[in-house]
């Protein structure tokens, strides 16, 4: 789960006076703008103990303090009646409503116990990620752009070493809370889910994120309708008593009524926008309430120094717009050839492809996530089904060994820009299964049997490839007839099926390490005869093993002719 810290991330940066205002704007103003908060709230000003760690679905990640308008919405009864469309100041996008509706239908289904109320995952979204940019998301719930928090590298913030190794956040050093609902990479392995159905757990998804959110709420038999389960689930998700208040504030709101309106034109928060990251800038100031002064928030502490040391943090540059030559176009293969491996052994072809920018030219340090798709159990080295890696000065990134698994058949390997909305690269591979181009027998003795008894002598073969020993190769045997066309006989030698049951012809049998088969028992029916037995390998090599069924020779002494008997 997530990384949780004893220490604020941003020590300092939400006081009791902050909170304060808050608090006093929730009850004189209208709609006050949006304050990024970037840190839990004090431990010692609200009586709050910091839990252990590994407790915060996000991390303690920033999060936004708009608080609701004063204004009820204008409904006609309950919120479960809403008209189609309103203001966006107090309406939810269609998309993000949907999402938060289905979670709670989902969660009714496994855990009626809880009783997830959708208006909560709409006060959590709305304070994570403004409802996901104002319900910038495509059609199947994705935004246009990941939302990501701060790195948290310890620079003013806590340390989470990477966990994802950059598959969610695209940073293989540091974590980031990512998507709609903010949860680090961490949480989001434990606890991510398929929210829409499309065989993906995208923590960039508002179905995939509302349902992971609504699970954790309601995690350790949680019953949401009791205050007290409720904020310890809200707690849980970022551990701050300010943030609990703001949640709070939203979910009263949303719990008296609200709306639906189109996506994409839901308000932003200040200072979150529309592009991918949402790392603490210069959101805009709250006002402040009538006849007050704002306090000025306290300098960031350093958190390098026992007690603070009082140090005050620079303000951060504003980021340059990217050039042609610095904005990723796409990704596009750098010339890998067919992928075709044996069973068990590892593909000769390496993946490659290359980042290019605006102008088609060659992008360095792109993060490039390389997943193993479909029904397979091929992995790239190390047993991984996806690794992420940045490309080098000429824009290219090559993905390790890829490896065939015991299964054959067919399977694609996507590599996409890590956290964007860019069409991936997809290749065909295919694995065969391990082939013999010879069978023989590995002795000479004759087989033979006496009707309805059993044939003392195992039947031992053994198959090579190019002389070289073909291990774990699928043979068939098939006891045959001796005509033209060979069929399975109907009569002579047989096997038995586990069930006892007579059988002529014996599939899924393979050869071991060292390239031998022993075939079971044989029996011999009442029927005297010459029989064959035909095994067939993979890749068409085959052998003809004869089978005798005779009665034994009459015991005794022949008498010499015209001697009498005595």
């Amino acid at each position: 789960m997530a990384a949780q810290f004893g220490r604020r991330l941003r020590k300092g940066a939400t006081t009791t006076a902050v909170a304060a205002v808050a608090v006093a704007a929730l009850s004189a103003s209208g709609a006050p703008g949006a304050t990024l908060v970037t840190g839990s709230g004090d431990p010692q000003a609200t009586g709050s103990t910091p839990p252990p760690d590994d407790s915060a679905a996000t991390g303690n990640s920033p999060y936004y303090t708009d608080l609701p308008p004063l204004n009820t919405p204008n409904k006609p009864g309950t919120s479960t009646n809403l008209p189609v469309t309103g203001s966006a100041e107090s309406g939810i996008p269609a998309s993000i409503l949907a999402a938060y509706k289905k979670a709670e239908r989902t969660v009714a289904g496994s855990d009626a116990a809880c009783r997830l109320p959708w208006q909560l995952l709409a006060a959590i979204g709305k304070v994570e990620s403004g409802q996901a940019r104002g319900g910038r998301v495509d059609a199947n719930g994705t935004t246009f752009s990941p939302i990501l928090g701060p790195v948290l590298d310890g620079r003013g913030f806590a340390m989470i070493k990477d966990t994802d190794n950059g598959a969610y956040d695209g940073d293989s050093t540091h974590d980031r809370a990512v998507g709609p609902m903010q949860f680090i990479p961490s949480t989001w392995a434990t606890w991510g889910q398929d929210g829409n159905g499309d065989g993906r757990k995208d923590p960039n998804n508002i179905y995939d994120a509302a349902l992971a959110a609504g699970r954790y709420l309601c995690a350790g038999s949680r019953d949401l309708s009791l205050a007290a389960d409720l904020d310890r689930a809200v707690l849980s998700y970022n551990h701050s008593d300010a943030y609990l208040r703001t949640v709070r504030s939203w979910f009263d709101y949303y719990k008296r009524g609200t709306h639906e309106i189109p996506d994409g034109t839901g308000a932003v928060p200040p200072g979150l926008g529309s592009g991918a990251d949402r790392s603490p800038g210069s959101p805009s100031p709250s006002p402040s309430p009538s006849g007050t002064t704002k306090p000025k928030p306290k300098p960031s502490p350093d958190p390098s120094k026992p007690g603070g040391g009082g140090s005050t943090s620079p303000t951060p540059k504003p980021t340059p717009t990217p050039t042609p030559s610095q904005t990723l176009a796409g990704v596009e293969n750098a010339g890998t050839g067919t992928l075709t491996a044996t069973t068990g052994d590892a593909f000769a072809e390496r993946i490659k492809v290359r980042a290019k920018n605006s102008l088609g030219g060659p992008l360095a340090k792109v993060s490039v996530t390389f997943t193993v798709a479909g029904d397979t159990d091929a992995a790239f080295d190390g047993g991984k089904k996806a690794v992420t890696l940045l490309t080098g000065a000429d824009g290219t990134v090559t993905a390790p060994v890829l490896k065939a698994g015991e299964k054959a058949g067919k399977f694609t390997v996507r590599a996409a820009a890590t956290g964007r909305s860019l069409p991936p690269v997809t290749y065909n591979a295919t694995v065969t299964a391990r082939q013999a181009d010879a069978i023989a027998r590995t002795d000479d003795k004759a087989l033979t049997a006496a009707p309805g008894t059993e044939f003392a002598d195992t039947v031992e073969v053994k198959a090579t490839y190019k002389g070289a020993v073909a291990a774990g190769v699928a043979v068939t045997a098939t006891m045959i007839t001796d005509a033209e066309e060979p069929a399975e006989n109907d009569k002579g030698p047989y096997f038995k099926d586990a069930d006892g049951k007579t059988v002529r012809t014996l599939t899924e049998l393979k050869t071991g390490a060292d390239g031998t088969l022993k075939l079971p028992t044989i029996y011999a029916d009442g029927t005297a005869g010459t029989y064959k037995l035909r095994l067939t390998t993979e890749g068409g090599a085959t052998v003809v093993i004869e089978l005798k069924v005779e009665a034994p020779e009459a015991s005794g002494t022949p008498q010499p002719s015209g001697t009498p008997a005595a």
